[in-house]
């Protein structure tokens, strides 16, 4: 058997009873994306159930959907893409990842920069292209690293490709990660590497993500201990410290994502396939850039419908996501929503899951299917979906 568990990053659809906690009253990713857009074409979503989870336009609720449906709540403290993704494998935090609003405290910086030889600037929150506008110069002339964060648990780096190699950026923020433990075990350090002249600055393919590694056994464990394939498409091993990764699969945005994935279900195979689309949060959710948005879920529409016709009798596909990221809202950050759920293939039943209050219950029945044992949270909803 085989399975694609393919996740639709930043791609929510409305806000979580506990939205207002996060400063996101009123977000609905899909919503707003389709309502600015005139309407979705989206007609393969559509045919496995999209619109009967929520009014979208331009999207038929379709009472003769082809697929399993449902509407995932997050459980977990949280809004970013580790949180999400670990959710999704079987693991939820009652603790959210620690965010700094005001910047990381001077003497940790410290620090570091004195661990990696080479000075800082920034350490404020704010967008990756405008901190980048602001201090590419400076960064240039001095050679020190720029250091910001967001509203989710980040501590990223960004720099230069002509002024620090891109190894070197790696190993500081390899070095930021060992350091970030504890207290300031904040969910990922990204290295964002540029390139340009002033006034120009654009970010590089080149980013790399450095995760905590989850804290108790995830699905891709279990999967691993049985000696079934995991194989992840873009940033999801990183996500996972590569724990319980077989191979590894780096894209730098949806087209070389969209074109491994189709890759592989056309080469047949077993185990999990576990995919991370991008661009939806980094180059739409992030950049308020709601046009962009919804040709990317176009273009993800089209595949997904060369993937469904490609699925041989064993396999099947779930689609999801990890968070939400309206790019309607004022600011440029995560939104904490509910996330579909569609499940397809030749032996799935047409059902409606109804609202799951995690979405550990997608790896509780990955881990049914594949006869793994459990996972620490999650109910498995396989008999619904496959008898």
């Amino acid at each position: 058997m085989r399975a694609f568990l393919i996740v639709l990053d930043g791609v929510g659809i409305g806000e979580l009873p506990d939205a207002a906690d996060y400063g996101d009253t009123g977000a609905h990713t899909l919503g707003h994306v389709a309502e600015a857009a005139g309407g979705l074409r989206v007609p393969n979503l559509e045919r496995l159930g999209l619109g009967m989870l929520c009014a979208l336009r331009g999207v038929r609720p379709a009472a003769d959907a082809r697929g399993a449906r449902a509407r995932l709540a997050q459980r977990s403290k949280g809004k970013d893409s580790t949180t999400g993704h670990w959710e999704l494998a079987g693991v939820t935090l009652e603790r959210a990842f620690p965010t700094y609003p005001r910047g990381f405290p001077p003497g940790l910086l410290d620090r570091w920069s004195e661990r990696v030889h080479r000075g800082w600037i920034g350490n404020v929150a704010a967008s990756g292209t405008e901190i980048v506008a602001r201090l590419g110069a400076e960064h240039q002339r001095t050679g020190s690293f720029i250091v910001y964060t967001s509203a989710d648990s980040v501590f990223q780096v960004a720099a230069h490709e002509a002024t620090v190699p891109l190894d070197r950026l790696y190993s500081a923020c390899a070095e930021a990660r060992a350091m970030l433990q504890g207290e300031h075990d904040v969910g990922r350090v990204i290295a964002r590497p540029f390139e340009g002249e002033a006034g120009s600055y654009r970010r590089t393919a080149n980013r790399r993500d450095f995760s905590l590694p989850p804290p108790s056994v995830t699905l891709l464990d279990r999967l691993a201990e049985r000696g079934h394939g995991v194989i992840t498409v873009g940033k999801v091993d990183e996500l996972f410290a590569g724990r319980g990764v077989t191979d590894a699969i780096h894209t730098h945005d949806n087209s070389e994502g969209e074109r491994a994935l189709l890759d592989l279900v056309r080469r047949g195979g077993s185990g999990l396939v576990f995919a991370n689309l991008v661009d939806f949060d980094q180059q739409y959710g992030h950049r308020n850039d709601p046009a962009g948005f919804a040709r990317a879920l176009e273009r993800f529409d089209e595949t997904l419908g060369a993937l469904l016709g490609a699925l041989r009798a064993d396999e099947l596909c779930l689609v999801t996501a990890d968070h939400g990221n309206d790019p309607t809202t004022p600011g440029t950050d995560h939104t904490r929503e509910y996330t579909p759920l569609l499940v397809a293939g030749p032996r799935v039943r047409p059902a409606d899951l109804g609202t799951r209050d995690t979405f550990a219950d997608v790896g509780a029945t990955l881990a049914d299917l594949f006869d793994t044992g459990p996972l620490p949270s999650g109910s498995s909803f396989r008999r619904e979906v496959r008898g």
